[in-house]
């Protein structure tokens, strides 16, 4: 009698001690090998994060068109309100209003959850003269390290210190333009620069400046707003200063998403296509086209938009990651995919992000042969991919780990997707009006 109740005692405790399972939202691919038809690209995500940012310095009621609806939005959004402003969406429009900001400090808990929240920076330095801003977070992709940020703006005459977390920002004195050489043309301290700069005494000429269409529209949107900048997309940038009291509130279009647009169109060589891709400047994406064609796909440009077909094997082609208007590295992970199924080796050098090739490791969970060694990777080219469990391990690496799904033989799962909803809006959707078996689940 007393062990069937010792028996039951342990039972219970047992189950009390067990962890809570908690359900799991996944990415179920049934690979059907279909996708066809068009689609419709959204808001540039690297382009409308910082749009929001730029609105600081308006002191109004700001007006931005073809926002994207993704969750890094809504962070941004968020640290915007954090800060003092209202901000409503409707539809892919949303008024920002920064008349009444009254914090200077982003907290962590926001700023932790995307990288590009240090964008804030620079509009609140050029705005007030002082920030205090939580080191930022976001994909694991490696160091990406502020330092060309702060030492781009102490030239302009911001001091900053480090305090618990926070980058305490300041100029006393105002700020001061200056020639700023870029050791490297980093898009984010491209931004941050400009932001601050357009209220700086004097001229600024940022050189080895980023080049990406995000940059240019950043400037288009700034000098709407009273600024004058000239050169955005080239290598050297010139900012002639303007008084803060210069600025207003603008109505602005965000353009296009090239990586987006680069994702279906990837997914178009790979799948045989054909798919037509709208609302993408193809200037945006001359380096990412000529790889298809040097991969075996057909790619009509006209006023249908971008479309990619394929009648021939994938063939194996080499590519390194570079600025813009290099190869870029947000579209490494899904060429990699289709080296993947290639005929022959393709050698795929990383040179931005030292580990962006965390996507491989499960790529080769489905079959592929793939070979890493620092910031190169050899992939051999195999016939077919498996149906298996996989994880994303960044934004990029998700999106492609779904199209090999499509690609595969049998089911792939998808775990941790919630990185996909931080840069695609309706990304299965989209896939699913083209085509493909695919759908959430709950596990």
């Amino acid at each position: 009698m007393s062990e069937e109740i010792i028996d039951v005692q342990e039972s219970e405790t047992t189950e009390n001690l067990r962890p809570e399972r908690r359900s799991e939202k996944i990415i179920v691919v049934q690979g059907n090998k279909t996708l066809k038809g068009s689609v419709t690209v959204s808001g540039a995500k690297n382009s409308a994060l910082k749009l929001m940012a730029a609105s600081i310095l308006g002191q109004g009621k700001t007006l931005l068109h073809n926002v994207p609806h993704i969750s890094d939005i809504d962070v941004m959004g968020d640290v915007i309100q954090y800060l003092g402003a209202t901000v409503e969406r409707d539809g892919h429009d949303m008024s920002i209003d920064t008349t009444a900001l009254n914090s200077l400090e982003t907290p962590y808990e926001l700023v932790s959850k995307m990288r590009a929240s240090i964008a804030v920076l620079g509009p609140l330095i050029g705005r007030f003269g002082h920030a205090r801003v939580a080191m930022p977070g976001g994909c694991q992709l490696g160091a990406r390290k502020i330092d060309m940020h702060l030492v781009g703006l102490e030239r302009l005459g911001v001091t900053f210190t480090i305090d618990h977390g926070f980058l305490e920002a300041s100029a006393p004195k105002g700020l001061v333009g200056k020639p700023v050489l870029l050791e490297f043309p980093s898009v984010g301290a491209t931004e941050n620069l400009l932001m601050a700069a357009v209220v700086a005494e004097g001229t600024t000429i940022v050189e080895n400046a980023a080049r990406e269409p995000e940059i240019v529209d950043l400037a288009n949107m700034l000098n709407s707003m009273g600024a004058r900048i000239s050169g955005a997309g080239n290598a050297d940038i010139e900012i002639e200063g303007v008084t803060l009291d210069a600025l207003h509130p603008c109505e602005h279009t965000t353009v296009g998403d090239r990586i987006e647009a680069g994702t279906f169109l990837a997914g178009a060589a790979l799948l045989t296509g054909p798919v037509t891709v709208k609302g993408i400047d193809p200037a945006f994406l001359r380096m990412a086209i000529m790889k298809l064609e040097a991969m075996g796909a057909t790619v009509v440009i006209d006023e249908a938009g971008i479309t990619v077909s394929r009648e021939k094997p994938l063939t194996a082609t080499d590519i390194q990651t570079l600025p813009h208007p290099g190869f870029p590295t947000d579209l490494q992970a899904q060429f990699m995919l289709l080296a993947a199924l290639a005929e022959g080796n393709t050698i795929i050098t990383e040179n931005i992000f030292e580990n962006r090739f965390m996507f491989a490791s499960e790529l080769a969970r489905m079959g592929a042969d793939i070979t890493i060694e620092g910031h190169h990777a050899l992939v051999r080219g195999v016939k077919s991919l498996q149906g298996a469990p996989v994880s994303c391990t960044d934004l990029r690496a998700g999106a492609a780990l779904v199209l090999a799904g499509i690609a595969a033989e049998g089911q792939t799962q998808i775990h941790e997707v919630e990185h996909i909803s931080r840069g695609y809006e309706d990304y299965v959707g989209k896939l699913c009006s083209l085509g493909a078996d695919v759908h959430y689940a709950l596990v």
